[in-house]
Order: C-alpha cells, then structure tokens, then sequence
C-alpha cells in the first residue's frame, strides 16, 4: 500500500506537470492567434485631432495624410521600412447580375499584401501598374466569392461598386477569420479618385526591417512619430495628433504574460515532482527498515556496498519510471482529448511537444535516484552483525 501510494503521487505529479505546462502552450496559442491576421512587426500610423495650438495654428485641427506622406517616410526612414502602404477605408453596395451585399472597401498599395499575410488562392494581388494607371480592379475575399458568386469563379468577372464596374483579379483568403474574408481590396489610387479626386489617405501600414530588433523597432517608432509631427505642425507634447500602435508590443507583452505563467505552472509541477520524490523516499526508508536482516545476510554473503545501494536505487527509480510514464501518458491523452474545447477559456489546441516529454523523463529519472540513494547510502552502511541481530 505505501509503494502504491507513493507510486500515485509520483504519476499525479508528473500528470499535473504534464497538463498544466500543455495548458500553457494553449494559452500561448490563443495569443499567437490574436495577431496571426497581421505580420508581427507592423506599424500603424493614424492621424487624429491636435489638442494644443502650435505655430499660428489652433487645437482641434484635424490631421490628414496624403500619399507625400508614405514618399517622405520611405525617403527618410527606407532602410529600416520593409513593406509599406496606405489605406482609404469606404463601405459600398456590391452587386453581381442578382446578387448583392454591401462590404467594406479598402484602397492599398501593392505591399499591403504581406502586411496584411494575405493568401492569394486565385489571380493575383494589386500591383504598381495598377496604382499608376488607377485601374478599376479589385481582390475580393473568399467569402464575398461565395456570397455574391455562388458556385461561380469570380475570377475575370464585373462586379459594381455603388454602381460603377470593378474587374475582379483576385481572390484572397484570410488567417484573421470571416471578417477579414468579407473585405475587398482595391488601387488606393483609384478610390482616391473614384471618391474624392484627391491624395488623400485615412490610415499609413508600414513593416519595420526585423534586423533592427525590437529596440530599434521602439526607436522607428518614436522617430516616425517626431517626423510627422515637424511635418504636420504638431506640438512635441500633443498625444493626440498622431497616435502609433505597434503590433509588435502588444506581441510581446501578451507573449511575455503567457510565458510568466508558463514559468509558475512549471514550478508548481516541479514542486509536486519532488513532493512525489519525498513520498517515494520515506517508502524506500521503510523497505530499508523492513529489510534490514536481508541486506545483514548479503553483506555477510559478500555483497559489497556499491551492490547494496544498487539494488536499492532500482527498486526506487523502477517505481518512479513506472509511476512517472503512466502519468504522462495519462496526461498526453487528456490533452489530445480536451483539444479545442476551451477555446472560450482562451485555451487553444494545449499540447506538449517531444522536447518537453524527454525532459520530463530525465526529470523521473533524478527524482528516482535522489529518493532512493539516502536509504540506499544508509543500508551499504549496515554491518552485517548488526543487521542480523535487528529486530
């Protein structure tokens, strides 16, 4: 009974090890998956409503880009800048032959592609020719094909935009989920003078170079903000001109989050290891105890020392190993039953990988020895008389 219990304590520690640690990697998931639908290392620029006057020119000015804009930040910040593109956001009613809906429209530029991490999975993305001679074309998402398309191929075909006729060039599919997947891209050139007939621009994306690091990233960041305030006429200390967000940040703190938890779930898992370890221990103290006439008799017959602790070490590491690998496996198989049924808990696809099982092995493989070496020192120590006249 007390080997069995031992035994349990040691496959509960090493299942709670198991299924807490997955646990964590699913938390990780689910954070992963927050930013999948943009490259981690964008950089969003909004212009906003100036809260001071500054230069002759009064608060509450409303700011607004132009495509200058993105041509002077590329002049000036280029090396550091990998993709970049500016936005127009419109909704308009879209219709093919009986079918209709209204999507949002976004005019970009050619880069916007891999900012975004859109899939092309028919035709192709805007390109330069389009933006220059503002072509009427457009890359609509997989689930307006099929809303406005049935089991037609959009691709080649004509669809009106609030009335005016847009050639569908492409077709994209989206990490970011059925919204994203309901939006239409088009030449940011060509809504701007579909619209407006201006340069106007709602929204700069931009990729910084990832050889600069997340430091450098900071720095872009702060120095992008200074540029176009000098531009614009914004004072230094106005926070609401312009406003940056940064999807790395938010990356790594959420990430960084995960990962503390991750590290308190693994301490409490090693903690429970070495409650198993104590467990196994006191059992191996009493088997000495109980067996002490039996090693008296060995040692009298020859046995030498190194023999004794042996014998006593592989009673304690072969109840650990067996205890510690039907708890894993107990573990592994509650992980891949739970799957995806927590994603509301934020728990996504919790599963350990094979680099964490062999350290969990290493680890039953220790937490054996140790248990079982004390007892084990303490029973080569024994001299035979004394062990014989045990009672």
């Amino acid at each position: 009974m007390r080997t069995f219990l031992g035994a349990f304590t040691v496959a509960l520690g090493i299942f709670i090890f198991t299924v807490l640690f997955g646990m964590g990697n699913g938390l990780k998931n689910t954070f992963k998956a927050f930013f999948v639908d943009d490259a981690t290392n964008v950089i969003f620029i909004y212009p906003g409503n100036t809260s001071k006057a500054y230069k002759g020119f009064k608060e509450g000015r409303r700011i607004q880009f132009k495509n200058d804009d993105i041509e002077d930040i590329r002049k000036n910040f280029g090396s550091k800048i990998e993709y970049y593109s500016g936005r127009i956001y419109k909704s308009a009613q879209t219709t093919f032959k009986n079918e209709s809906g209204n999507y949002n429209i976004r005019g970009v530029h050619p880069q916007h592609q891999f900012l975004e991490n859109t899939i092309i999975t028919d035709g192709k993305f805007i390109n330069e020719i389009d933006i220059e001679e503002q072509t009427r074309v457009v890359v609509i998402g997989r689930l307006v094909e099929q809303d406005l398309f049935k089991n037609e191929r959009a691709l080649g075909k004509f669809i009106e935009l609030n009335g005016s006729a847009f050639k569908v060039v492409g077709v994209f599919e989206d990490e970011g989920g059925d919204q994203e997947e309901r939006n239409i891209y088009a030449p940011i050139s060509t809504l701007q003078l579909q619209y407006k007939n201006t340069d106007e621009i709602d929204q700069i994306a931009l990729s910084y170079n990832k050889a600069i690091g997340v430091d450098g990233a900071r720095k872009l960041a702060a120095d992008l903000n200074k540029f176009l305030k000098e531009k614009h006429f914004i004072a230094d200390n106005d926070r609401s001109g312009i406003f940056i967000r940064s999807v790395f940040e938010n990356f790594e703190q959420n990430m960084q989050f995960a990962n503390v938890l991750q590290i308190i779930v693994l301490w409490i898992g090693i903690g429970t290891l070495f409650a198993g370890a104590i467990g196994i221990g006191n059992i191996m103290v009493f088997v000495v105890k109980e067996r002490t006439k039996e090693l008296g008799v060995r040692k009298a017959l020859g046995a030498t020392p190194g023999s004794i602790v042996g014998l006593i070490l592989q009673e304690s590491i072969f109840i650990t190993a067996i205890a510690g690998y039907l708890g894993l496996l107990t573990a592994v198989f509650t992980l891949s039953r739970i799957g995806n049924n927590l994603e509301e808990y934020f728990i996504t696809d919790p599963q350990v990988n094979t680099s964490t099982v062999v350290w969990a092995t290493v680890i039953l493989v220790v937490v054996g020895a140790i248990a079982g070496y004390i007892p084990a020192r303490r029973a080569a120590r024994i001299k035979p008389i004394v062990a014989l006249s045990d009672d």
